[in-house]
């Protein structure tokens, strides 16, 4: 007989049997617990940070280091730090890349000074001019411009316009926004096409590179030395003098200005200062000498770059240099010679 005697594979009599679901929902509560813990931890974490950013802002807080004796140039509404060099000849007006400023130009100044008047500036967000925003291309043409009628370099004192890098969008649009104003332009190391930010790094600026991050971040790699020197040289190469301390702070005091911070995120947003395809096409049928000069194992502007920047600008073949991307710097003689070929041209035409 079986009554009374419990199965030995299931409950004894009368005792109820496990929910299916029970287990499911033990799994979920748990899952809730971890993920609370999980939420807590992150939140806890999130806050130190966050603290640990304002007690290091605050502690590195204080006026950005500047360089004495600084030459500033007022009008057009705007204010633009320059350096220069020579008293006779055709002006020449350099205009820095991302990142850089006049400074980037103390090799390249001399070597010019012989035959031209030479004036370097810094661009709006960039350096010692006073921030001016937006930081587009057009915009800063405008600065371009403004400081060459401030400097009186117009009609017979008409400048050839030298952008570097990011900053061959910027003269490539002012000689068409001020074509009776200007004597020539050349593109140095740069091709003016656009270069657009990755899209995660357009967010990581519209979320996470926000204050007190954003601050700190900046402060933390300027910081670094040995950083500094290494994109140094990896953009100028063997051939480029080895920056001593001096010279990193050449390279750093310009991104402690006020105004930086706005223009890497605008630049993270947007990509680097470029030109339109009309803006392009408007270059090229314009009658002002034009020329594109590239440094020989430059990796951001191989020679089929060069040569495409040429034909779109309607300038002739480009003019390969030694160097890197910082050819000022590698080759100061070679590229003052280029840039002297464009001034002749200019002159020479009825």
């Amino acid at each position: 007989m079986h009554d009374g005697i419990r199965d030995a594979t299931g409950p004894a009599a009368g005792q109820a049997r496990p929910s299916p679901q029970g287990h499911p929902r033990r799994g979920r509560r748990r899952l809730r617990r971890v993920a609370k813990a999980a939420g807590i931890t992150i939140l806890a974490l999130a806050v130190a940070v966050t603290a640990a950013s304002f007690g290091y802002n605050l502690a590195t807080d204080g006026p950005a280091p500047r360089p004495a004796h600084l030459l500033f140039a007022k009008g057009g509404g705007w204010d633009t730090r320059y350096l220069e060099w020579g008293t006779r000849g055709t002006p020449v007006i350099l205009v820095p890349g991302a990142f850089e400023t006049a400074d980037t130009f103390a090799r390249l100044g001399p070597a010019l000074a012989t035959d031209h008047r030479v004036f370097a500036i810094d661009l709006s967000g960039t350096g010692y001019s006073a921030p001016n925003p937006p930081f587009s291309a057009g915009h800063l043409a405008g600065q371009i411009l403004a400081f060459a009628r401030t400097m009186k370099l117009t009609g017979a004192n008409a400048p050839v316009l030298v952008g570097h890098s990011a900053g061959a969008a910027d003269v490539g649009i002012a000689a068409l926004q001020g074509s009776a104003v200007v004597r020539g332009v050349v593109f140095l190391d740069g091709d003016a096409a656009p270069l657009r930010a990755p899209s995660f790094l357009g967010a990581i600026a519209g979320t996470l590179f926000i204050n007190p991050y954003k601050t700190s971040v900046l402060r933390l790699a300027l910081s670094q030395d040995w950083l500094i020197r290494k994109i140094y040289s990896s953009q100028c190469g063997p051939t480029c003098p080895r920056l001593s301390q001096a010279g990193v702070n050449t390279w750093r005091w310009p991104l402690e200005q006020p105004g930086f911070q706005a223009e890497i995120t605008e630049a993270l947003r947007s990509g680097v200062t470029a030109m339109t395809p009309a803006q392009f096409a408007a270059l090229k049928e314009a009658r002002v000498p034009k020329l594109v000069v590239f440094g020989a194992d430059d990796p951001q502007m191989p020679r089929s770059d060069a040569t495409l920047t040429a034909r779109r600008i309607g300038a002739p073949p480009p003019v390969s240099v030694p160097g890197r991307h910082l050819t000022m710097i590698s080759s100061p003689a070679r590229v003052a010679t280029a840039i002297d070929s464009v001034g002749n041209r200019q002159a020479r035409r009825p």
